[in-house]
């Protein structure tokens, strides 16, 4: 089941490249993407958990002296993400500026080496393979602050919250795969950072808070 669900996986990503290459067809002054340009591998977000045992499933697939150095910069990003969190707590009753904290926040993912490429960069996230061409979420279009895309000007865009319901889904099928009944499990957010250190099923098993 988990190679099924890793193989359906694999089909929406390839499904998010043909449509940033079709927006890049149509748009391509706009899109200022380039060999070693690693502004996204800056931005914070987390990973769904089929996400999660995809990028676990590959990164185990790598030379053992390529995981133990990429293992070495997860400590740094714990790090950043610990002090970000901290600053979100502190603004916890203040939604809009916890979201201009997010939006500022910059922390180095454990996977770019020192060449700026990722170590991962045929499986990496859909989250990175559509930074740089417009993307609507919650009926708001965001655009790479690099780009040439400009606000209020119509562009073909990418939904992302079409993509972000397909990946609760198949998190959803590989817990129950699993023999785990708490589906709430499907709608949590991981780190990078976790996904290298800690095998999926010790994650499907870890006891919630």
């Amino acid at each position: 089941m988990l190679t099924r669900v890793l193989e359906e996986y694999d089909e929406m990503a390839s499904s998010a490249d043909k449509i940033f290459k079709k927006i890049e067809q149509e748009c391509g002054d706009c899109i200022k993407c380039r060999l070693q340009c690693s502004d996204c591998c800056h931005a914070v977000f987390g990973l769904f958990l089929v996400e999660y045992a995809y990028i676990n499933h590959h990164f185990n697939n790598l030379p053992l002296a390529e995981k133990e150095e990429i293992l070495k910069r997860t400590d740094k990003a714990d790090e950043d993400l610990q002090q970000m969190q901290q600053r979100l707590a502190e603004c916890k009753d203040n939604p809009q500026l916890q979201n201009e904290t997010m939006a500022r926040e910059r922390i180095r993912c454990p996977l770019l080496n020192d060449n700026d490429e990722c170590a991962l960069y045929p499986f990496r996230p859909i989250t990175c393979r559509i930074y740089g061409i417009p993307v609507a979420s919650h009926g708001k279009v965001q655009i790479c602050w690099k780009s040439g895309f400009k606000k209020g000007e119509a562009y073909p865009t990418f939904n992302l919250d079409l993509v972000y319901a397909n990946l609760y889904k198949m998190s959803k099928d590989l817990l129950t795969t699993a023999g785990q009944s708490d589906m709430d499990r499907a709608s949590i957010l991981v780190s990078i950072s976790k996904s290298l250190r800690t095998p999926i099923e010790e994650l499907i098993n870890e006891k919630l808070d």
